[in-house]
């Protein structure tokens, strides 16, 4: 079998749905040896945030000279973007090797009468084989949805985290935020520090007690460690950061997004954590050399200077309104150019009504994922939202010509946003000229 075909089959197992629970991954490691008792993760959990935290505590690690994995998910071009160890991601020939063991592994569970294992179970599955075999002790772990019952639960933590909580997946985690929050507070573990990052009252109370339940030593980052933006623009900031244990001095972050203090704090607090479980005291400088390396692809990530183009996977109400914070804080929020794509299991009125007073034009686009919503679908919850001009069209390339050419003759800024499917559809056409 050919690696296209390899790949074809992986995908197909979408067709699988998503089925919360950890019998299944449990008895697909267990086949395969039980790869993830090798290795200890930070575990990250969240609605907004995760990515972000991710990358900056990888990059923190790897400044320390500790060659760690790295699991996330979604990619938004390659699916060797999900895997990686020290900051490179997985060569092809090592995947599709894995890739067979595990398939073949888990056609001998379903020989015995178990179900077909998921789409993710398969890669989590294959991200800790090939941890396991690269002898990999720590890595940084994203949780995929939710928490308790995300296949990554099966991790051994070093440290959990959990970013801000909003509203989002709500056919699977719950119709609260209190809900939700229980659900991404299932990570918790006993004895394991839990750090929690800025969110609402209510999802921080929700956890805290989950987390005096099963007896995580919580940490509520904004109380531990300061942030403060001092300057920025489009293509990055700076910031200065402090804690109880150390002063790290002026940061300068290639992420851009005013949004970034916030997840800052949380992977700041994060990484004391873990020095403390690890009896290994980071410094300052090798610290912050972290966070100002730190990269993330999509979020608001910089494509062009002229015009301003701005790329966001941001999907929910929360995101958008802290793009619309970032968008300010960059002096780039007046009659912003909107090119926009979303599935269609999201919230559009929502995320398009918290984007609304900083935007002047809007073109809907497909998306090349099977769960996009069709742009005429999406022109018309924009028109709900109270804006005027917006055009439905047939092709990204259309809408991102458009958008181009409008923004170039009027000096406003183009924001590409609304999942990070349409992240990955943008950078995989820029990636072919």
């Amino acid at each position: 079998m050919d690696n296209a075909s390899r790949l074809e089959r992986l995908y197909a197992r979408r067709t699988f749905g998503i089925k919360p629970g950890l019998d299944s991954i449990r008895a697909l490691l267990r086949e395969l040896g039980d790869p993830q008792e090798s290795f200890r993760v930070l575990h990250v959990a969240g609605t907004d945030g995760k990515g972000s935290v991710c990358a900056m505590l990888d990059s923190v690690l790897r400044a320390a000279g500790l060659r760690t994995g790295l699991y996330t998910s979604p990619h938004l071009v390659r699916i060797s973007e999900r895997f990686r160890i020290g900051g490179a991601e997985i060569p092809d020939d090592a995947f599709f090797a894995l890739l067979d063991e595990v398939e073949a592994a888990a056609a001998r569970l379903v020989a015995r009468g178990a179900p077909e294992p998921t789409f993710f179970e398969t890669t989590t599955a294959l991200c800790a084989l090939w941890f396991a075999r690269e002898g990999v002790k720590l890595a940084v772990a994203e949780v995929g949805m939710g928490g308790r019952l995300d296949a990554t639960n099966v991790f051994l933590p070093a440290v959990s985290v959990i970013t801000r909580i909003g509203m989002d997946h709500m056919q699977y985690l719950g119709d609260t935020l209190e809900k939700i929050a229980l659900e991404k507070a299932g990570i918790a573990k006993p004895g394991v520090p839990l750090v929690l990052g800025a969110m609402p009252d209510e999802a921080r109370a929700a956890i805290l007690a989950r987390a005096r339940e099963v007896g995580a030593p919580a940490v509520f980052a904004p109380e531990t460690v300061e942030v403060s933006r001092l300057r920025g623009d489009l293509a990055g900031q700076t910031l200065a950061v402090s804690s109880g244990a150390a002063d790290y001095g002026r940061v300068k972050m290639r992420l851009a997004a005013s949004y970034q203090v916030e997840n800052s704090a949380t992977a700041v607090a994060a990484a004391e954590a873990l020095g403390r479980v690890l009896g290994i005291e980071w410094p300052a400088k090798t610290v912050a050399a972290g966070l100002g390396a730190a990269e993330l692809p999509g979020r608001f990530q910089l494509l062009s200077e002229d015009p301003a183009t701005i790329l966001d996977g941001g999907h929910n109400p929360c995101a958008a309104e802290a793009l619309v914070g970032a968008l300010k804080a960059a002096k780039a929020a007046r009659g912003v150019r909107l090119v926009c794509g979303m599935c269609a299991d999201k919230d559009p009125a929502g995320w398009l009504q918290a984007l609304a007073p900083v935007v002047g034009k809007v073109w809907t686009v497909p998306l090349s994922n099977p769960r996009g919503l069709p742009p005429e679908k999406l022109a018309a919850f924009a028109r709900g939202a109270g804006l005027r001009e917006v055009a439905a069209c047939a092709t990204l390339g259309e809408g991102l010509a458009a958008a181009r050419a409008d923004a170039l003759a009027t000096g406003r800024p183009v924001l590409v946003a609304g999942s990070l499917f349409l992240a990955g559809d943008v950078l995989a056409a820029d990636s072919q000229g």
